[in-house]
């Protein structure tokens, strides 16, 4: 699994909500047409008034190179050039291993891969 995440900022609040509204979609779009997507989110950081986090979660390279080449990923440079990004940092992490947060009570797990 590939993880990517990344921060987008904006000139303004307004401007950050334009993109998250403007954006809604591709997003959707890109979760529902394209092979191996788990995850494209890009929502307003309630704490940083110009900013949307990212996240997104893909099954493997292949599904990850296949989007960079895919329409919904123009179509969102193009909604996003339109409403202008100030600044942008961003990740990709490569996972050899997940598991649950919270134990099967619902507790906060005090081991974590234990098995590697």
């Amino acid at each position: 699994m590939i993880i990517i995440s990344a921060t987008l900022d904006f000139a303004s609040q307004a401007d950050r909500d334009r993109a998250v509204t403007n954006t809604t979609k591709v997003q959707a779009a890109t979760r529902d047409d394209e092979p191996g997507c788990h995850a494209y989110c890009f929502a307003a950081d309630p704490a940083v008034p110009n900013r949307i986090q990212v996240y997104e979660l893909w099954e493997d390279e292949a599904s990850l190179a296949a989007h960079f080449k895919h329409q919904n990923y123009e179509d969102m440079k193009t909604v996003l050039g339109e409403v202008g990004i100030t600044d942008t940092a961003n990740q990709m992490y490569l996972i050899a291993a997940h598991e649950p947060v919270y134990d099967a009570s619902g507790m906060p797990r005090e081991k974590f891969f234990t098995d590697q």
